[in-house]
């Protein structure tokens, strides 16, 4: 199964997720935008649509996709509109890309639950996934060949 997320630099969502028991793969990309097999720059231009994002491919008999939820949720501040931190642009998007019906609404339900963790509103948006353009080769798995785990 293949799940989908935007929660600002790739890079540390995809630590984040890379040793859950249960996640066979990640590979980092660009979805959402107008542009085919764009380029990090031209992502970064803030100018084509695409958010940063993770793809997740896992093994649903060792994981749900609610846990998997779970992960997203904790690795990033979803009250953040375009922006993580100290990084700027609609890029660093909070989202949720579903692949099927069933994770559009199981989806909806955690962001409904989790609004009520939250001190601020909940800005990730809920979208239906299109292209993964795959990111560059050395943006896979970037913080784990530096032997860091954050940016």
């Amino acid at each position: 199964m293949k799940a989908t997320f935007g929660a600002g630099c790739f890079w540390h969502v995809e630590e984040a997720f890379r040793t859950v028991k249960g996640v066979l793969k990640t590979r980092v990309g660009y979805m959402g935008g107008t542009l085919e097999n764009p380029t990090y720059e031209q992502v970064c231009s803030d100018r084509t649509g695409h958010v940063e994002v993770l793809e997740v491919e896992y093994d649903p008999l060792k994981i749900s996709y609610e846990k998997l939820l779970l992960v997203f949720w904790k690795c990033h501040d979803p009250t953040q509109l375009n922006r993580q931190g100290l990084d700027v642009g609609t890029q660093y998007k909070s989202v949720i890309f579903y692949h099927t019906q069933e994770q559009k609404n199981i989806a909806e339900k955690s962001r409904q639950e989790e609004q009520g963790k939250q001190r601020g509103n909940i800005v990730t948006a809920v979208e239906r996934a299109g292209a993964f353009y795959e990111a560059e080769a050395y943006h896979q798995k970037y913080l784990m060949k530096r032997g860091r785990n954050t940016c």
